[in-house]
C-alpha cells in the first residue's frame, strides 16, 4: 500500500517545520475582511493581521476550509493511490467537517476517512502529530484511524483572553456566555471541552489567571507519561514565552512547541490569548 497521507486544517495552528517534516497537507480556513478573502497562514500572516485590526475599524469575519481547497489536495493523492486521513477542527466550532465530507464524496472508489478532533490549535496539532508519527512507525491504515479517532481523549487546550468580546462576536463563546457582563475587567480562564469553549473560571488579574492556568495543568499532567506540551499565542509572545517557560519546569515534557495561533483562530480568540496545550500517552 501506498504511503498514508496525513491532512489537517490551519485551526490546528502547527509549526512550519513539522508540517514539513512529516509531509502534512494543511486546508487553509478562510479570513473575511470586507470585500476581501485571505486564505488563512497563506496570504496573510499573523503579523500583518494583529498590525491591521489594531487600526481596521471593520471586524473581519472567518468561513471554514472549503470544499475546494480539500479536493485540491485529495485529488494528487488519490491520484498516487494513497489511503487519505483528514483530521479537521471541532464539528462544535467550525463546518469545516462538511466540506471535508462533501471532497471525499467526490472520490468514491478512494480510502479516505475524516475524523472530528474536537479540537482547534495545538490540542488538534497534537493529534495530528500522533497519526503522521504512527504513519512514520509503520502503523496500518486502520491503526493510524483508530488511533486519531481516540486521540482526542489524550490532548487538552487551556487559554487566558484578553477579552470575551471575540469569541462572543463570533458566536464562539459557548459556555463561557455566562462570564459576560461580569468580565469587562477580568481575565477569564478558558477551556475547549468536548469541542466547546467553557469556562474554567473568572481571575481579576493576568498575572493570577496565568498562575492559576499553570495549576491547573499542573494538576491535571501529575502522574502522566509521555508528555507534550505547546504554549500557544495571539499577539503576545513575551507572555507566551514565559508561561511555556514556567510550564516546563514544572511538567518536565518530553516534548516543547512553540505555536502562533493563525489568523483565523485570533479573530475568534482576540489579541492578548495566551495558552498551554497538552498531550499524554500518544
Amino acid at each position: 500500500m501506498s504511503r498514508i497521507a496525513i491532512v489537517t486544517d490551519s485551526l490546528a495552528s502547527m509549526p512550519e517545520e513539522l508540517i514539513n517534516q512529516y509531509d502534512i497537507k494543511v486546508a487553509p480556513q478562510v479570513l473575511i475582511w470586507g470585500e476581501e478573502t485571505f486564505l488563512d497562514g497563506v496570504d496573510i500572516s499573523p503579523k500583518e493581521f494583529y498590525a491591521r485590526l489594531e487600526t481596521s475599524k471593520l471586524m473581519p469575519t472567518t468561513s471554514q476550509a472549503t470544499l475546494a481547497s480539500f479536493k485540491e489536495i485529495f485529488e494528487p493523492l488519490v491520484a498516487e493511490g494513497r489511503p487519505i486521513l483528514a483530521i479537521v477542527g471541532s464539528s462544535k466550532l467550525t463546518a469545516t467537517m462538511n466540506s471535508a465530507e462533501q471532497a471525499k464524496a467526490l472520490f468514491p472508489d478512494a480510502t479516505i476517512e475524516v475524523v472530528d478532533s474536537l479540537d482547534v490549535a495545538m490540542s488538534m496539532g497534537f493529534q495530528v502529530l500522533a497519526a503522521a508519527r504512527a504513519v512514520e512507525e509503520g502503523k496500518t491504515f486502520e491503526q493510524v484511524v483508530e488511533l486519531a479517532r481516540k486521540a482526542h481523549e489524550h490532548t487538552g487546550v487551556m487559554f487566558v483572553v484578553d477579552t470575551l468580546e471575540f469569541l462572543h462576536r463570533g458566536g464562539r463563546i459557548g459556555g463561557a456566555k455566562r462570564l459576560l457582563g461580569t468580565a469587562l475587567s477580568l481575565k477569564p480562564l478558558l477551556e475547549l471541552q468536548e469541542g466547546r469553549v467553557e469556562a474554567v473560571e473568572n481571575i481579576r488579574t493576568k498575572h493570577k489567571a496565568y498562575k492559576r492556568l499553570l495549576e491547573v495543568i499542573e494538576g491535571r499532567l501529575a502522574g502522566q507519561s509521555n508528555v507534550r506540551i505547546a504554549g500557544l499565542h495571539a499577539a503576545a509572545e513575551q507572555d507566551a514565552r514565559a508561561l511555556l517557560e514556567e510550564a516546563k519546569n514544572r511538567c518536565n515534557p518530553m516534548e516543547v512547541i512553540w505555536s502562533e495561533v493563525t489568523p483565523v483562530v485570533g479573530t475568534h480568540a482576540g489579541p492578548g490569548t495566551v495558552g498551554l496545550a497538552y498531550c499524554t500517552d500518544l
